[in-house]
């Protein structure tokens, strides 16, 4: 197993909190530092790069306090990403302990934080995608699975992580439908070194989320679920009550290809838009069935975990 050094003593248990859009603020990410997990939001959720300057600090402060997990920042290391030369820079001034790279070629990033002693995990969905993100120099992989919220993949995590621990012995993250301590043991027994969970703390009280999305996450099953192009170009789930809230018919939906054009888009000024109106969560919704504080929640899914691991 290969747990990164920085996160060895600081955590309550081997999770980390996904960075989601739009969801994941100060307040969340700062939660659950202080409960005893990593925390970790999308630069792109700050609008202008003084907030994001802001942000670090203040998630800074609070993982230096006693008893804190690291945070993290995700960038989008995608070409089409206006940002990204100055959110770099501002990861970079600050220090960021641990990074996670998506979408595109985190070599330079690594480098950069390499050089102040950061870490850096990359988001892959396929082998393929696994390979060049290890030749990149990255520290970890975040395996990206079916049933996961965002913009899933569609591997089988048992499939996955066996393939990937057969060309790699570095930190594994295992993402997708992943709820409950129970679920991160089992993350951890077939090979993973930890769990990286999102829809779960969405429906938490200090997520940046409508009450009405905490709501319906609750209240939905793994066949709430729409895996769809439809609102963003690329396969993403979403949660099909927000879909039929928004007008929409969940099978027109459905019926859509990847790269097909978009009904729906951020850069829209009328009618409903994708993250912010269509609710994306993964099928681990069905085992959600509250709102609770993080700290909380991280002492419950420590129970859980501590049982599953007394099982036979």
């Amino acid at each position: 197993m290969a747990l990164p050094e920085m996160f060895r003593g600081r955590l309550k248990l081997p999770v980390a909190g996904a960075p989601m859009f739009i969801v994941s603020q100060p307040e969340l990410v700062m939660a659950q530092c202080r409960a005893g997990i990593v925390g970790s939001f999308p630069t792109l959720n700050a609008r202008k790069l003084e907030d994001l300057e802001s942000w670090i600090v203040q998630c800074t402060t609070a993982s230096a306090e006693p008893g804190a997990a690291p945070f993290g920042a995700n960038l989008i290391v995608h070409k089409s990403n206006p940002r990204l030369a100055e959110d770099t820079e501002m990861v970079i001034k600050h220090r960021v302990p641990f990074v996670i790279t998506s979408v595109g070629d985190p070599t330079e990033v690594a480098k950069r934080v390499h050089a102040y002693g950061g870490i850096v995990f990359h988001d892959v969905i396929s082998l393929r995608h696994a390979r060049k993100a290890i030749s990149c120099g990255v520290d970890g992989l975040i395996l990206v699975c079916a049933g996961a919220g965002g913009h899933a993949g569609t591997l089988s995590p048992f499939a996955f992580v066996s393939e990937v621990r057969s060309i790699y012995d570095g930190a594994i993250s295992l993402a997708g439908a992943i709820s409950t301590g129970a679920h991160v043991r089992a993350a951890v027994a077939m090979g993973a070194d930890m769990a990286s969970m999102g829809t779960r703390f969405i429906a938490t009280k200090e997520a940046h989320a409508a009450e009405g999305y905490k709501q319906m996450i609750v209240e939905s099953s793994a066949a709430d679920i729409i895996y769809t192009p439809y609102f963003s170009g690329v396969n993403g789930s979403f949660l099909k009550g927000s879909v039929e809230a928004a007008g929409l018919d969940p099978a027109q939906v459905l019926g859509k290809r990847e790269g097909a054009s978009l009904a729906l888009g951020p850069e829209e000024s009328h009618g409903p838009k994708a993250w912010k109106d269509i609710w994306s969560a993964g099928q681990g919704s069905g085992a959600i069935h509250d709102v609770p504080p993080v700290a909380e929640l991280v002492t419950r899914l420590r129970a859980e975990y501590d049982a599953a691991g007394k099982i036979g």
